[in-house]
């Protein structure tokens, strides 16, 4: 599910807007800030939660009766959502790319692993590295579907489409960081405890999407994520082939394609409510932008850096693997994808959420042209995960 803004609607992995300038601000963050004026609660320092904050937590925000319209689609998503689904003996596994313990072979297997992760910069295992963590918080976001209303697993193992959907989603997802967390374990280049600990505070923290238990949000949420996370990997399978690691690049290539994959089942979602109830479909998706898309893993924490998932971000954002321009692409991707500009019959809700959509893709461009003519250089900091040497931001 693949990388949050400040003041502006929105993370590398799991993602949403990487760092540029706010329309309020002359610099962009992809914390978890809360817009100045916003309610806001702040944690308190636990043995198990990191200093962050987090919005108000809204409930329940879509009209009761709106739930009878995921009811009346199940025939319909059984037949054009689940077929996005590969059966179990048809997927890959993470054993198919990795040193096979069992082979006589295997130790030398690891040897050509670790020699061709040699060539491989710092700066790259700090975005794998941050990539891996965010897929490996997967109990939290089979969570966060499991409160949207009128599509949850109400019992485990409900037998409607929306909670096979869920369960087996998360069965296809799990995969991915699976293949990672062995990948860098065995390429001996990451302090694999830290990267553990930043897991466990992870799950542990949650995360904050303000989905309001309404599956209009949540649906244009996953639609959102699933493409960054596409793109995300994509680019770190690029970028490992251009260090020479043809291996890495096609681990990070397969578990792109996945992410393509979910995300086309994610937005035929939405297109079916824009068709069926297209107010209600575009309000809700001006209400995610406005909002931003945060991160998945915005709430990252390893123990030490309070801003740990800005400072993963704005290695994500150098090395272009995940760039405010990626942000920008993919909401104008989803305003075309759902024809957003040609929806007629609206109400003057509509219409405003209609004119604020199609305008929105431009504006953070221009915002971010003024950003990255004013941009600096950043300081090189150093990463736990890394053994705690320095990489520029």
């Amino acid at each position: 599910m693949a990388l949050k803004l400040n003041a502006f609607p929105s993370q590398s992995p799991r993602f949403a807007l990487p760092q540029m300038a706010s329309l309020r601000s002359p610099k962009f963050s992809m914390a978890s800030t809360l817009r100045s004026g916003t309610k806001e609660v702040e944690n308190l320092k636990k043995p198990c939660t990191p200093p962050r904050e987090v919005h108000v937590q809204v409930t329940h925000s879509m009209p009761p009766q709106k739930i009878e319209i995921f009811k009346s689609i199940e025939d319909w998503a059984e037949q054009n959502i689940l077929v996005h689904l590969k059966p179990v003996e048809k997927c890959w596994q993470p054993q198919d790319f990795l040193p096979d313990p069992a082979s006589d072979g295997f130790e030398e297997q690891v040897r050509e692993l670790r020699e061709r992760a040699k060539e491989i910069p710092d700066e790259y295992f700090v975005v794998l590295v941050g990539d891996m963590i965010t897929e490996e918080a997967l109990p939290t976001y089979q969570t966060m579907l499991n409160t949207l209303d009128g599509v949850r697993d109400e019992t485990g193992a409900s037998p409607t489409p929306w909670a096979v959907w869920t369960r087996a989603w998360t069965a296809e997802e799990n995969r991915h960081g699976d293949l990672l967390n062995k990948y860098l374990y065995l390429c001996g280049r990451v302090d694999m405890r830290q990267i553990e600990k930043t897991i466990q505070y992870l799950i542990g923290s949650g995360m904050d999407p303000r989905t309001e238990n309404s599956p209009y949000l949540g649906f244009i949420y996953t639609s959102f994520q699933e493409r960054a996370t596409f793109i995300s990997h994509g680019n770190t399978a690029r970028h490992a082939k251009d260090y020479g690691d043809l291996k890495l690049a096609q681990i990070c290539g397969t578990i792109a394609s996945d992410e393509k994959r979910h995300e086309t089942a994610y937005t035929k979602i939405v297109e079916k409510l824009f068709e069926i109830d297209p107010d209600g479909a575009i309000t809700s998706f001006a209400d995610m932008m406005k909002k931003k898309i945060a991160m998945p893993a915005h709430l990252m924490y390893d123990g030490r850096d309070d801003k740990l998932f800005d400072h993963f971000s704005a290695v994500a954002q150098r090395l272009g693997v995940y760039t405010a321009k990626d942000y920008a692409d993919i909401l104008e991707f989803l305003v075309g994808r759902w024809k957003v500009q040609d929806l007629t019959g609206l109400s003057g809700e509509g219409r405003k959420a209609q004119e604020y959509l199609c305008g929105l893709a431009p504006r953070i461009r221009r915002l971010e042209e003024r950003a990255q003519a004013r941009a600096k250089q950043g300081p090189a900091i150093p990463f736990s995960w890394i053994f705690d040497r320095n990489v520029g931001l």
